[in-house]
C-alpha cells in the first residue's frame, strides 16, 4: 500500500503537459494567445470613455509618455467618433435652422470640449515592465466620463448664442445616451 500511495503521489507532482492545441489556427500556424495588461481595464462602459495602449523604449519615464499619449489619443477618436454620431442624429430628427453651420459649430465646440477633458483624464491602469534586451514596455488604459464629456457640449452649446437658438438641451441628452447605450453593447 505504501509502494501504491508513492507511485500515485510522484504521479500527482509530474508537471502537467500543455493543453493540445484545439483550433485550426493554433495547429497550423502555432497560434499563442498572449494575455495584453490592463486591456480590460481599458473597455468603454456606461459611466466613462476608456482606451488602452502600450509603449516600449529605452527609457521607463519616455515608454510611459508614449504610451499615455497613444492611449489618449486613442481615447479622443472614441470620443470624436461617438460625438459625431449623436451630431448627425440630432440633427436629422430635429429641425435645425442652417444644419452646415450648425454641425460646423457644433464640431468646434465638441472638439473644444473633447481636448479639455483629455487634460482631467484618470489613468485606470498601468502596468510597466522590462522586455527582452533590457527595454521597457509599459501598459496604460485611460478614462474620461461620459457624463463630463456631455454636460461640457451642453454648456458650451447653451451658452453660444447662434447655435443655443437651434439646441435643444432634452432631445440632445436623449440621443447621447441612446449612442452610449449602442457603444456599451458593442
Amino acid at each position: 500500500m505504501l509502494a501504491m500511495a508513492l507511485v500515485l503521489g510522484m504521479a500527482s507532482c509530474k508537471t502537467k503537459e500543455k493543453a493540445a492545441p484545439t483550433t485550426t489556427v493554433e495547429k497550423e500556424q502555432g497560434f499563442k494567445e498572449i494575455i495584453i495588461p490592463c486591456q480590460n481595464e481599458g473597455r468603454s462602459d456606461a459611466d466613462f470613455y476608456r482606451a488602452d495602449a502600450s509603449a516600449t523604449s529605452a527609457n521607463l519615464q519616455a515608454s510611459r509618455e508614449k504610451a499615455l499619449l497613444a492611449a489618449k489619443q486613442r481615447l479622443a477618436s472614441l470620443i470624436n467618433s461617438k460625438i459625431k454620431s449623436v451630431t448627425d442624429r440630432y440633427m436629422n430628427e430635429t429641425e435645425v435652422g442652417d444644419k452646415s453651420n450648425f454641425e460646423q459649430k457644433f464640431e468646434n465646440l465638441t472638439r473644444e470640449v473633447v481636448n479639455q477633458n483629455l487634460v482631467d483624464i484618470k489613468v485606470a491602469c498601468e502596468k510597466a515592465g522590462t522586455v527582452n534586451g533590457g527595454q521597457y514596455q509599459t501598459f496604460i488604459a485611460v478614462e474620461a466620463s461620459k457624463t463630463a464629456i456631455r454636460d461640457g457640449i451642453s454648456n458650451n452649446l447653451s451658452n453660444k448664442d447662434k447655435v443655443q437658438v437651434d439646441y435643444d438641451k432634452k432631445k440632445f441628452e436623449e440621443i447621447y445616451n441612446q449612442e452610449m447605450q449602442k457603444l456599451e453593447n458593442e
